[in-house]
């Protein structure tokens, strides 16, 4: 095997790869930065507290605060305990065109029921992706 070629490859791909949480181009469109989605009012909601029916999810409305119309965007949402332990993490997406400015609502839900979905206490958010 050519070892000093393919060291020569890796070396290169990593330089070029360093920048790409910031910017990526793949057909003509990029990948904004997390910044461009604000998350401008979020509650965790419990339904049937208390019961085996319990379902624990979060409601919140996120803005596009970019200079652009983002055509799919991603909210992280962590669900931990009482400890601050993870239990979940669930990924909620927008696939529709929003402007420049524009809200919209989101719901994530956790993915359990009843004990475990009482067990969630605390939540956090985060904003993974915009095109």
């Amino acid at each position: 095997m050519h070892r000093r070629a393919f060291l020569a490859v890796a070396a290169s791909l990593s330089v070029s790869v360093s920048g790409c949480l910031e910017y990526f181009t793949e057909d003509a469109e990029e990948i904004t930065e997390p910044a461009d989605v604000e998350i401008v009012w979020d509650d965790l909601v419990r339904d049937d507290p208390g019961t085996e029916d319990e379902r624990v999810y979060v409601w919140g409305v996120v803005r596009n605060a970019g200079e652009r119309t983002l055509s799919y965007v991603e909210i992280r949402v962590t669900f931990f305990d009482e400890d601050g332990e993870e239990l979940e993490s669930v990924i909620e997406n927008v696939e529709e065109d929003v402007a420049e400015g524009e809200e919209w609502p989101f719901d994530a839900e956790f993915p359990h029921f009843g004990e475990e979905a009482a067990a969630v206490d605390s939540y956090e958010l985060e904003p993974a992706t915009g095109v």
